[in-house]
């Protein structure tokens, strides 16, 4: 694997993370959110990743055999999550129901906060890898002079 890679890897979980990082903030800012522009109330959205092999044109040409097994990652889509509203006795909240429920999405903030610390980790994990080849390349820059 030679530098470019590393560094395509790198940059891939990153973009992957940050992605990620944004869907964690948009569930806890509408965490009491009951009315959306679709109707109802917000419905809580994760992140499905998948590995994706890293290629452009020049290293598909340069290819060695150990090479051919790298993979990024990249985010395949963002879902909304299946669990049921939360169900809560407001009866002078404007959208309660004729029993006096009002439905909140199902956002544990503390679920959100467990995740948000998580995407910061594998963030803060990339930017070191990143960071590593950096000063790799730098020191083989350095032998040369």
């Amino acid at each position: 694997m030679d530098f470019m890679t590393a560094l395509d890897i790198g940059g891939s979980s990153l973009s992957a993370q940050r992605t990620a990082l944004n869907v964690t903030s948009m569930n806890l800012a509408n965490a009491k959110t009951t009315r959306t522009l679709q109707g109802g109330p917000y419905q809580r959205k994760t992140v499905v990743f998948e590995s994706t092999p890293v290629d452009t044109p020049f290293s598909s040409a340069m290819q060695t055999a150990m090479d051919r097994d790298t993979h990024g990652v990249k985010v395949l889509g963002i879902v909304n999550d299946d669990r049921p509203f939360r169900m809560q006795y407001e009866p002078g909240h404007p959208d309660a129901d004729e029993n006096g429920y009002v439905a909140y999405p199902d956002i544990n903030v503390i679920e959100e906060m467990a995740n948000l610390i998580n995407v910061s980790r594998n963030y803060e994990a990339s930017v070191t890898s990143i960071q590593s080849v950096k000063q790799m390349f730098s020191k083989a820059l350095a032998i040369g002079r």
